[in-house]
């Protein structure tokens, strides 16, 4: 496919993902409509950071609008000529979900239902979402395969991105709109989420605060560097999902289907343990972090390694950063941002 005849809409435009996805395909000659609601989950001058990055470019149009929003999405999806979405902008955070269940109910099945009835109204070519590693959820099975079944999530977040695959499936079945679901394995890098883990140890550890480390520092997470999703993001927005003929209902295969829908996994294909990342952080930083371990919290997994041969095959995406670079350059990115 390539750079597209007609905008490209990137759903979450302001946040970490979206950001640098729609970065990436303005600089390939891409015309991007960013859509947001710029909430406050987090920093909102962050955000705002980022949309001035993007809207320096011609290319590149701000609508601010709320996923949940019915009519509103209606209305833009009819006044807008779009021609392949990725859809990023979600409630995210496996915690937060704990405190405020009904946003993950309002953004991600009330906001991904509004998305998908604009996709099927505007017959869009592909329509690319984000889905999670936590979807994994009680499977101990390593690597994580998208052939494993994924039925018990052990999170709110993780039960509202599996019903997204579902929700796209269905309409990939009826609508005949190619739906590619990625299950992004913990994405860091520049620019990145203020509530995870290397946001949050950066900032404690230059300040000279403690850092609680989950599991005893036994957590084990498949890091994953921001330029390599993008790059595996829009590769497999240039390659429509298409039908599995060999699929058979006798003998369900959950990772492709005889509709136009697929999901990938998207991770470094590596597990790192926390006590490593931190390591590897301490000698960015040049400073030592007072850890305080903690037991695992409530709708955590203790690992994810993610299987990624579906995606290399099809679309032939190989992440290459490993922390030991990715690391540094988010330093880098902070202390230049926060001038610290």
């Amino acid at each position: 496919m390539g750079a597209s005849n007609g905008p490209i809409l990137v759903t979450g435009a302001a946040g970490f993902i979206g950001f640098h996805v729609a970065k990436r395909l303005m600089e390939r000659g891409d015309h991007v409509i960013g859509l947001d609601n710029v909430n406050d989950y987090y920093d909102v001058r962050l955000k705002q950071a980022r949309l001035v990055q993007l809207t320096q470019s011609d290319r590149f149009q701000f609508v601010k609008l709320d996923l949940a929003n019915r009519l509103g999405m209606k209305e833009f999806f009819a006044e807008q000529p779009i021609t392949r979405v990725v859809h990023l902008a979600a409630q995210a955070g496996v915690r937060y979900s704990l405190v405020n269940p009904h946003a993950y109910t309002d953004s991600n099945i009330e906001g991904f239902m509004n998305v998908l009835e604009g996709c099927r109204h505007s017959k869009i070519e592909h329509l690319v979402y984000a889905s999670s590693s936590s979807v994994y959820g009680g499977n101990t099975q390593m690597p994580f395969s998208i052939h494993d079944n994924v039925d018990h999530p052990v999170s709110l977040y993780a039960a509202s991105k599996k019903a997204n695959e579902l929700m796209a499936h269905c309409y990939a079945h009826l609508y005949k709109i190619p739906c590619t679901g990625l299950r992004f394995f913990t994405v860091y890098g520049p620019w990145g989420r203020p509530d995870m883990a290397l946001f949050i140890f950066t900032k404690a550890i230059l300040e000279g605060k403690p850092i609680e480390v989950f599991n005893h520092g036994k957590m084990r997470r498949d890091f994953t560097y921001i330029d390599d999703i993008v790059e595996g993001v829009i590769r497999t927005l240039d390659h429509a999902a298409e039908p599995n003929p060999a699929w058979s209902g006798d003998q369900p295969d959950p990772g492709t289907s005889s509709a136009p829908a697929r999901v990938y996994n998207i991770g470094n294909h590596q597990s790192v343990e926390l006590l490593r990342f931190i390591e590897v952080l301490e000698q960015a930083l040049g400073k030592k972090a007072d850890k305080k371990l903690m037991p695992i919290q409530p709708g955590d997994v203790p690992a994810t390694y993610a299987d990624i041969d579906d995606l290399s095959r099809d679309v032939g995406f190989k992440p290459s950063t490993p922390i030991e670079v990715g690391i540094p350059r988010f330093v880098q990115w902070y202390r230049e941002f926060y001038k610290v």
